[in-house]
């Protein structure tokens, strides 16, 4: 008789799940010479022309906040990005993609989409949307661990 699931068998899973995305991830960006938190900066770049602020990277980003700078500054070495002043505040600036890093991010682009297609191409639709709803449910739940556990 099979054990029956529990809800920690579920939350093992989105762990072994990601770790294998995240595996998977460092190989796809490797032969580009991107980490996959680089490629993150790049993608949101690329889908905003007139670039972002810092902050604004920081809130959409998959990596932790206290690695941002250090991000930035290694992709502006490389000539990928470049920092504009913002007009009227000296303290903000706009991070933009130079013609190097938008070149690249298009030349990966349309790969990612593809790897990302090819990571859900056996759910159904209503699957996804299930999926995704499920998931971000969780994450608000985890987010509130803390005061849960206190």
């Amino acid at each position: 008789m099979k054990t029956p699931l529990t809800k920690s068998d579920c939350v093992i899973q989105i762990l072994q799940t990601a770790t294998v995305i995240w595996r998977e991830s460092r190989r796809f960006f490797r032969p580009f010479g991107l980490t996959e938190a680089q490629f993150n900066i790049l993608n949101l770049l690329g889908q905003s022309p007139n670039g972002l602020c810092q902050r604004e990277l920081s809130d959409r980003l998959v990596v932790d906040r206290s690695n941002i700078t250090l991000l930035l500054d290694r992709m502006t070495a490389h000539g990928l990005l470049v920092r504009n002043d913002v007009p009227g505040d000296r303290r903000r600036y706009r991070v933009c993609l130079t013609e190097k890093g938008l070149s690249l991010w298009r030349r990966i682009h349309p790969h990612y989409e593809k790897a990302l297609a090819h990571l859900v191409e056996n759910l159904a639709a209503e699957d996804t949307k299930q999926l995704l709803k499920n998931l971000q449910e969780m994450e608000l739940q985890a987010k509130t661990w803390k005061e849960e556990l206190s």
